[in-house]
């Protein structure tokens, strides 16, 4: 054989054998930091609706959050299948806030529905203003979600957002640390004009970080600017709090867990996860997924052992549930593992996922311990998200895309089996079934 033939023989097998490989860190050189973002002040009417998103209240309804200067505001929602012709209205709510020197603006939460699956909606905050669309989700597969934690607001922030607006997605998943206001309240308010453009058309159901506790003992308690601003569906699923909850969309049951607030086995929260779970049907909801804000499963140097007591409490509950993936952030880097439980890889726990990499100001978690633990499958220190495409009641496509020069580059991929098409579920033992009764 030829040399040069030899050698284009050679470099294809080692071609094969890198993509192949069971566990992989990238050597992937990342571009510079980027500077945080700038918002020059661009005055708007008091009545003007801002700040516009959208979460699940149960099912078939939306709620729609908006803040608004003016106090005396109303909290209405006008809504329809055409364009400027409104069929329905639905009165909301309002709240506001106080923080030292800061006033918040009134901030209304408007549920709507019931409203079709898979269907277009034109909407106007407060009977004034611009009009606004969203998209309800599919009742059935497929349902794509995308996936970006620890976002902030800075350029990487801004390219990440631009490329999950290029994402066919249906629902956006994000499992804490969202503006890095970290007191200063006014940034709360940039965040949400930021993301308004996505997060006004597609459900955004987040959970908290650290960023969100805000808290100074004795002064002010946590989680006030992110309780007030954020209300996600706690009452609907049963929770006391808005920290913790669940959702049902096309075929998933997902669960948002809280990392800090208590999760002993004392708890609220612990006791409301363990109702949750037993209440899962597998017919209706054949995917199971968590998320919470610190990793459980984490070979970055950053942040080590600082979800163990939480996964000591609750990992039990979620093996014997039987759940497919976990999302967690905080990590400002890109890990995926094999199915994990225990500390080792089991093929009847969940795929951990952590991608606290969405482009927060504080940069990225560069250095990794090695060896490379037996169950992290793929791991790179670099800004970007994910997508899932959960394609039938069996399988599920999850793709990882890094943020390479304003180019979203798919950087790891894998197909997921879930575990109601395995035995894991049939096997778990009686022991395992009382955990949860």
């Amino acid at each position: 054989m030829e040399p040069k033939l030899i050698m284009m023989v050679l470099l294809v097998v080692l071609a094969l054998v890198t993509a192949t490989a069971t566990t992989t860190t990238s050597e992937y050189i990342r571009p510079p930091p980027r500077k945080i973002l700038q918002f020059p002040w661009n005055p708007k009417p008091s009545s003007h609706p801002q700040q516009v998103h959208i979460s699940f209240a149960g099912d078939k309804h939306i709620r729609v959050t908006w803040v608004t200067n003016d106090k005396s505001s109303s909290s209405i929602v006008e809504y329809g299948i055409s364009t400027k012709n409104y069929s329905s209205k639905a009165q909301g709510e309002s709240t506001s806030y106080s923080y030292f020197l800061y006033s918040s603006g009134k901030i209304h939460h408007t549920v709507i529905g019931p409203l079709e699956d898979d269907t277009l909606y034109f909407y106007r905050c407060g009977g004034e203003g611009t009009e606004f669309q969203l998209k309800t989700p599919p009742s059935q597969f497929p349902i794509t979600f995308a996936v970006a934690g620890d976002l902030g607001q800075t350029e990487w922030t801004k390219s990440t957002l631009d490329h999950i607006e290029q994402c066919k997605y249906d629902v956006h998943l994000l499992p804490g640390d969202l503006s890095y206001a970290d007191y200063m309240q006014h940034k709360w308010d940039t965040f949400g004009d930021l993301v308004q453009p996505l997060a006004s058309s597609r459900p955004w159901m987040v959970t908290q970080g650290n960023h969100e506790k805000e808290n100074i003992p004795i002064l002010k308690d946590g989680f006030v600017s992110y309780n007030s601003r954020w209300k996600m569906p706690y009452e609907e699923s049963g929770s006391s709090s808005n920290l913790y909850y669940s959702f049902d969309v096309a075929g998933v049951h997902a669960i948002m867990l809280g990392s800090y607030t208590d999760y002993d086995k004392y708890s609220d929260q612990y006791k409301w996860l363990k109702a949750d779970l037993s209440e899962v049907d597998r017919e209706r909801t054949p995917w199971l997924l968590v998320l919470f804000h610190v990793p459980w499963y984490n070979s970055n140097n950053a942040h080590q052992g600082e979800g163990d007591d939480m996964m000591a409490a609750m990992e039990p509950l979620l093996y014997a549930a039987g759940v497919d993936i976990v999302l967690a952030g905080h990590v400002h880097a890109y890990e995926r593992s094999k199915r994990v439980y225990n500390g080792k890889s089991d093929p009847c726990g969940a795929f951990h996922i952590t991608i606290g990499d969405g482009g927060n100001r504080e940069g990225l978690a560069h250095k990794y311990r090695e060896p490379q633990p037996e169950w992290s499958n793929f791991r790179e220190a670099s800004f970007g998200h994910g997508e899932l495409k959960i394609v039938n009641s069996t399988h599920a496509f999850w793709s990882w895309h890094r943020n390479d020069d304003d180019e979203q580059v798919r950087s790891d991929q894998v197909w997921i089996t879930s575990l109601i098409g395995s035995q894991c579920l049939a096997e778990k033992s009686r022991e395992q079934r009382k955990i949860l009764n």
